[in-house]
């Protein structure tokens, strides 16, 4: 069945007062899946959960899973588990996102930490400032607040 054929169903269960009503003042209606950017948001959406089911797996210097990671190890696996290949170090993951500002930042965003032009570190935006990562030696998977403003923000397409 394609999004169309769904269309009338959705009117449907809306009720004809509520479509009257949303034909009145001008709105739309939003049918998942159509949307120009519902499987890029999909694909995030994925990732974010996957990285956030490690929770606890040990930081292992260039593990890329399933038990282990490092910190482009976790954002490598779940995106690939989610169904986009990613390059494996930070840098390079950095170099093939579409980059964007703060501002426009979305859950299942890659953060990258950086000193000057030197990405250093890579995490996952779970919203509310938090990522989830993979930080050190003798740390695990977690979900914890940024703690610098030196971050640049790539979205994987």
């Amino acid at each position: 069945m394609t999004a169309l054929n769904r269309v009338p169903s959705l009117w449907t269960r809306a009720g004809t007062a509520s479509a009257l009503t949303i034909a009145a003042v001008g709105g739309s209606l939003v049918v998942p899946g159509v949307a120009p950017d519902a499987e890029a948001a999909t694909l995030a959406a994925k990732a974010l959960q996957i990285a956030a089911s490690k929770k606890g797996s040990p930081y292992q210097w260039g593990a890329a899973g399933p038990r282990r990671f490092d910190c482009s190890g976790l954002t490598l696996y779940s995106f690939k588990k989610a169904g986009k290949k990613l390059p494996r170090t930070a840098a390079a993951q950095y170099n093939k996102t579409h980059h964007i500002s703060a501002s426009h930042r979305k859950a299942g965003d890659l953060v990258f930490f950086h000193s000057g032009r030197y990405v250093y570190h890579v995490g996952i935006y779970a919203g509310k400032g938090k990522i989830w990562h993979s930080p050190k030696t003798g740390e695990v998977v977690k979900l914890q607040k940024i703690w610098t403003k030196s971050v640049w923000y790539g979205r994987v397409s």
